[in-house]
Parts: structure tokens; C-alpha cells; sequence
């Protein structure tokens, strides 16, 4: 019996949510889940550190993202793909809340330095305002 009919997966680009990605692969395969990738272009530009350049936060940048995704979804899982665009945390939760997403899997930090620094801004708000189920992961690297 499946728990999961319809996964809903927020890419970024980073290494998070790549893991999340591959983790939300073998849960609609194993559900036998619908899986939906969704990437948010924001409004303003990523702030990030002194030195360091911000990330491409465009259309172009974003659909590479998905296109990206789903070159690693096994031909066996159902997927559909949003491009959204707003504020990151407030565009996911409503989403979540307008559709029917029995779990959000997402990356536990961003593609910015910041970001890595503060699991605050969108991790943070998606995790303790969502209406569903949040399986949060983070890339485990050794540095």
C-alpha cells in the first residue's frame, strides 16, 4: 500500500537539492508516486557575500535546472514540471496548499554562500509553514 500518491520536489540547482531529487526518484518509484519538480525564479537576485557572484536567476537558468532533473527520472515514474516565479519559500507553501502533494522533498540549503550559512530563509519558512510532510536533505561531502 502506498503512503505517497504525488510528490512534490523544489530544485534549485545545488548540491541539496540534487540530493533531494535522487531521494524523491526512489520514492515515487517505490510508491508508485507522481512526481512533480518545481524550480522558482525570484523576483530579485540571490544576496550574496562580498567576492563572490551571484547565481544566474533567470527563466533560462532555472529551465536548465529542470531539464537537468529530468534526465535523471527512470522512464517507469510519472512527472510533471512547474516554473514558478516569486518569493522561494511563499511560492512553494502555495503551492503545496493549492495542490493535491502528499510530501515536499527539498534541499536543506541553497546555492549561495549565504544560504549555506542560515538554513533560515526558505528551508527554514517551507519547513515550519507547510502543510504536508517535508523531507529535508543535505549533500554530504567531504571536505
Amino acid at each position: 500500500m502506498s503512503i505517497y500518491r504525488h510528490l512534490l520536489c523544489a530544485l534549485d540547482g545545488s548540491a541539496d537539492s540534487q540530493t533531494a531529487l535522487r531521494h524523491a526518484v526512489t520514492l515515487a518509484r517505490d510508491q508508485n508516486a507522481k512526481l512533480t519538480l518545481l524550480s522558482v525564479v525570484p523576483h530579485q537576485a540571490t544576496p550574496v557575500g562580498p567576492g563572490v557572484a551571484p547565481p544566474p536567476e533567470t527563466d533560462e537558468s532555472h529551465s536548465k535546472i529542470i531539464r537537468e532533473a529530468l534526465q535523471e527520472i527512470p522512464n517507469d515514474i510519472g512527472v510533471t514540471t512547474r516554473l514558478e516565479h516569486g518569493e522561494i519559500a511563499p511560492t512553494i507553501l502555495k503551492i503545496v496548499a493549492e495542490d493535491q502533494y502528499d510530501l515536499l522533498v527539498m534541499g536543506s540549503h541553497g546555492h549561495s554562500r549565504v544560504h549555506r550559512a542560515l538554513l533560515g530563509s526558505v528551508s527554514e519558512k517551507v519547513l515550519h509553514k507547510a502543510k504536508v510532510p517535508v523531507l529535508m536533505l543535505r549533500s554530504y561531502c567531504d571536505a
